[in-house]
């Protein structure tokens, strides 16, 4: 079988989303800080992305988020800089791989999805896996790189959580649950919008 290619419409609604993540990253609209993890509305240009144009799509949208994280370290994310000082490399894979592989398993899902169920229901389903991804993914690397440091286990010890299961609980939170809300609202109507338009669901 010969695979699909992108076409001209879909190259620039991926650059369109590469922009939105740029947006999102580098302005207070993107990221809700806490005292813990930030609460990170860029994963919903991901999903879209994932959802609309592929796998391949949402691994190129998921680099760029990754990248826009990992810049983030230098100085704008105190908590990333801390992570950054202790290994650069280890940092570089929490805040990129583990995004790269939230879009491409995202996309992914869907394209599994949609075979057997019906299209809003994937799409809804979707965009409730992405944020569920990358909270996975980004705190999965972050125990099994940083778990043991002084850092984290400060941090783990002022919230009282004695091993890592109790840490990531501790210290996503809400955070997690935000996430997958505003991944499931607006990323589920633009998802569909943007199918519409293009006619993704076509095989």
């Amino acid at each position: 079988m010969r695979e699909k290619k992108f076409t001209t419409r879909q190259f620039v609604e991926m650059a369109l989303l590469v922009a939105v993540i740029l947006l999102l990253a580098f302005t207070p609209l993107g990221y809700i800080r806490t005292l813990g993890l930030e609460i990170t509305l860029i994963v919903v240009p991901v999903t879209v992305g994932a959802v609309t144009l592929g796998p391949a799509a949402g691994a190129v949208l998921g680099a760029a988020f990754g990248i826009t994280s990992f810049i983030q370290c230098f100085g704008m994310s105190p908590f990333g800089g801390v992570l950054l000082g202790i290994n650069p490399f280890y940092t570089f894979i929490v805040c990129v791989v583990s995004r790269v592989l939230m879009g491409f398993l995202t996309g992914l899902f869907y394209q599994g999805m949609k075979k057997a169920l019906a299209p809003k229901i994937s799409v809804v389903a979707a965009n409730l896996i992405g944020p569920l991804l990358n909270t996975f993914f980004f705190m999965g690397t972050l125990v099994f790189f940083f778990y043991h440091t002084e850092y984290i286990q400060g941090i783990a010890e002022s919230m009282g959580a004695s091993n890592a299961l109790a840490f990531v609980a501790a210290f996503v939170g809400i955070n997690g649950v935000i996430e997958a809300a505003a991944c499931f609202v607006v990323g589920s109507a633009v998802s569909r919008a943007l199918q519409t338009v293009l006619k993704t669901d076509e095989n």
